[in-house]
């Protein structure tokens, strides 16, 4: 016990101070968006507080641990996560936002994918530590590629084109990071791009009308279309200073959906204007560098391949859901990292943090 004390001190107290800044950001937007003249405490924002508590209680714990422990159980969570994903397709198995993705365990509901994708980080970082030597042949992607296939195409399986692409966007980081041959990588890349068509057409139909909506902005009688227009209005209508914490009024008038989740980000620059926003960006600025700055730092090439998983996680997730909420990404519906309502998705970037002070406190500085 002596000798972790020791090692808390090394914790990186700036990203601990980050996350509590989002949490009071969440609290309070979730709130806003229930405001009626009045503050009211919804079950939203219980969960969300609850989801917290619980997450911060999961940090501790797995600070406990010495994270290469996981390097060693790389069979036994591959095979535990996709279990895990299929657990959907029991009788516990919810359907919700036209995705079947959920649990609904009594008053609790679980997004199973959201938690396999800090799984995957773990067992796919052991997989290239394991494999480092190989990369520069196109066999070996391949391998790379069957080995990411299971997840995403359970996922896909579940109308979750969000997550898929998210657990694509982390195995393609850190392949590159791991020392990939540079020009089969960009070769892998153009190919998957030229391929796009096809996907296109393997994609269910709602998923297919989010695509068209993005390439056709302006037909407002696309799906999705208009709540990005409201989105966008609401953003413009902010100003410098926004309209005042509880006084949005594309919030207030129900003009944006999902506005405690998907669009949260509209939500506080319309309320707390361009200001508000751009310390919300800047704030998840320097958490993403000191991320980046723990996997540089890493004491060895696992620890800093699952920090740049986690890193390309947060990163892709943040671009993605400030992106849809301006009209220049796709409507997916990623949520916003520690801001958007949601306890599966607290509790795993609460989880994905406690991975990466993990790896910051028991690091010292090497090349990576």
């Amino acid at each position: 016990m002596k000798y972790f004390f020791t090692l808390i001190k090394n914790i990186d107290k700036w990203l601990i101070f980050i996350v509590l800044c989002f949490l009071g950001f969440s609290v309070v937007m979730i709130s806003s968006t229930a405001y009626a003249g009045s503050f009211v405490l919804t079950r939203k924002i219980i969960v969300q507080i609850v989801a917290y508590i619980l997450g911060f209680f999961l940090l501790g714990f797995i600070l406990l641990l010495d994270y290469r422990m996981f390097e060693r159980m790389e069979k036994f969570i591959y095979a535990g996560s996709l279990l895990f994903l299929l657990t959907v397709y029991t009788p516990l198995g919810d359907k919700q936002y036209g995705a079947q993705g959920w649990l609904k365990i009594g008053p609790l509901n679980l997004q199973p994918a959201e938690l396999v994708k800090v799984a995957f980080v773990l067992v796919f970082a052991n997989y290239l530590c394991r494999h480092m030597d190989e990369l520069h042949n196109f066999k070996a992607l391949v391998k790379c590629g069957l080995y990411l296939s299971p997840f995403v195409l359970l996922v896909l399986k579940q109308n979750d084109l969000g997550n898929a692409l998210v657990f694509c966007v982390i195995a393609a980081v850190m392949i590159f990071m791991a020392g990939v041959n540079g020009k089969l990588y960009a070769g892998c890349i153009g190919a998957v791009i030229a391929a796009s068509p096809i996907a296109y057409h393997l994609m269910a139909d709602h998923q297919k009308q989010r695509i068209d909506a993005f390439l056709n902005p302006n037909d407002l009688n696309l799906p999705g279309n208009y709540h990005v227009w409201m989105s966008k209005v609401a953003i413009g209508s902010g100003g410098l200073l926004g309209k005042g914490l509880f006084k949005g009024t594309q919030k207030e008038l129900k003009f944006l959906p999902v506005q405690e989740s998907d669009f949260i980000f509209a939500v506080i620059v319309e309320e707390l204007g361009f200001l508000g926003g751009g310390i919300v960006i800047g704030l998840y600025g320097v958490f993403l560098y000191r991320i980046l700055r723990i996997a540089r730092n890493a004491k060895d090439y696992y620890g800093g391949l699952v920090a740049i998983g986690i890193f390309a996680m947060f990163l892709f997730q943040i671009f993605e859901n400030i992106g849809m909420t301006m009209g220049v990404m796709p409507v997916t519906g990623i949520t916003l990292p520690f801001i958007s309502y949601g306890g599966s998705s607290v509790v795993t970037n609460l989880i994905s943090l406690a991975l990466v002070l993990n790896i910051g406190m028991r690091s010292k500085l090497i090349n990576f």
